[in-house]
């Protein structure tokens, strides 16, 4: 079984309502009102939503008119991805000019491994809050920080004081900050599993140690021995600053809902040309293709297949993609069509981000 590795000083930087405010930061007027990046009043979803808007229940991942029904004074921003990328960039830049070992999980927070830092600092806490401080003084935005031995409590330190705040777990902090910390609070733990935990009588990191692994394994699968290990500290995984791309996707939500599969057919050749677009530019082709449908009520659908050859052409991309649309009918009219290829045939490219194009 892994042990605890004490020696890693890892950071993790999440940046504080990011889309939002770069929105706020590029507009005064937007500064201090609710805002949220993406949907609309009449549909779509909302990317982002500015600290305003999160304390009447705007959030992301939510529909345009829950957002507006939340928040009535709710303003809806069209988002600027090419402006978030080069804001992003910015931000990137200074984390290497501390460490080479930078994992970027989106456009708004990354992994920084500064055990071994280019400053030659010793303190984790200090190289965090210098970092937030260049930040805000050479991109004018705020970003919070987790600080601990390994990624997975970082990143949920990250999130104790957010914003504009950061929080250090040091060594001989981790298991109690663990043992006392609500499993609903745990990274990777979503509703559903956290639900399930609820019925097996597991709340807090105290009472999931207490549970053995094979218990784990037998409720949980394989995840079981995972959150074993992590509540013991035992979180190993290293700072890749070339984090493999496991697949390569585009995906489009449509201003009207489609009910015809012969309009859907077309709106996926537009995909598919964007998804061929990707594919060239990383060099990567996959095996697997999955169609991906998310119906008006917002219930979501994959249909996918493996080929026993490696694809990137648009027109198998096609005849697979026709296939799997006609395989059973839909249940509902749709508002969002993507196309995805997995099981690439590379293993050091570097992670693929696509953006999801938002209606209005």
């Amino acid at each position: 079984m892994s042990e605890i590795n004490s020696n890693r000083k890892i950071i993790h930087i999440d940046m504080d309502a990011f889309y939002a405010s770069v929105e706020q930061m590029d507009n005064p007027e937007l500064q201090g009102k609710p805002i949220a990046v993406g949907g609309s009043e009449n549909r779509g979803v909302v990317a982002a939503a500015s600290y305003e808007a999160r304390k009447f229940g705007v959030r992301s991942a939510i529909s345009g008119v829950m957002a507006k029904r939340n928040c009535p004074e709710l303003i809806f921003v069209r988002p600027r991805f090419d402006r978030y990328k080069e804001i992003s960039s910015k931000i990137q830049k200074i984390f290497r000019e501390y460490t080479d070992l930078v994992e970027p999980l989106s456009l708004d927070e990354a992994y920084l491994d500064v055990t071994n830092n280019k400053k030659g600092n010793p303190s984790a806490t200090l190289l965090a809050q210098e970092i937030r401080l260049r930040i805000f003084n050479e991109v004018g935005l705020t970003a919070s920080a987790g600080i601990s031995i390994n990624k997975f409590v970082a990143k949920i330190a990250s999130d104790y004081n957010k914003p504009n705040g950061q929080k250090t777990v040091n060594p001989d902090e981790v298991i109690p900050f663990l043992e006392a910390l609500p499993i609903r609070k745990f990274y990777g733990v979503g509703k559903v599993t956290t639900e399930k935990m609820y019925q097996l009588g597991i709340f807090t990191g105290l009472e999931l140690k207490s549970k053995s692994v094979e218990f784990l394994e037998k409720h949980f699968g394989k995840s079981g021995n995972f959150y074993y290990n992590v509540v013991r500290g035992i979180h190993n995984s290293e700072v890749k600053s070339d984090r493999i791309t496991k697949s390569v996707a585009a995906e489009h939500t449509f201003d009207s809902n489609l009910s015809s599969e012969i309009f859907m057919i077309e709106q996926l050749e537009h995909i598919a040309n964007a998804l061929v677009k990707r594919l060239k530019k990383h060099n990567v082709a996959g095996k697997t293709i999955t169609l991906k449908i998310k119906y008006s009520d917002f219930t979501q659908q994959t249909r996918s297949k493996t080929l026993p050859y490696f694809i990137a052409d648009k027109g198998l991309i096609m005849e697979n993609i026709q296939e799997l649309l006609y395989q059973e009918r839909m249940k509902d009219s749709v508002r969002l069509l993507g196309i995805s290829l997995s099981n690439l045939n590379t293993e050091q490219k570097k992670t693929v981000v696509v953006q999801l194009k938002f209606a209005f």
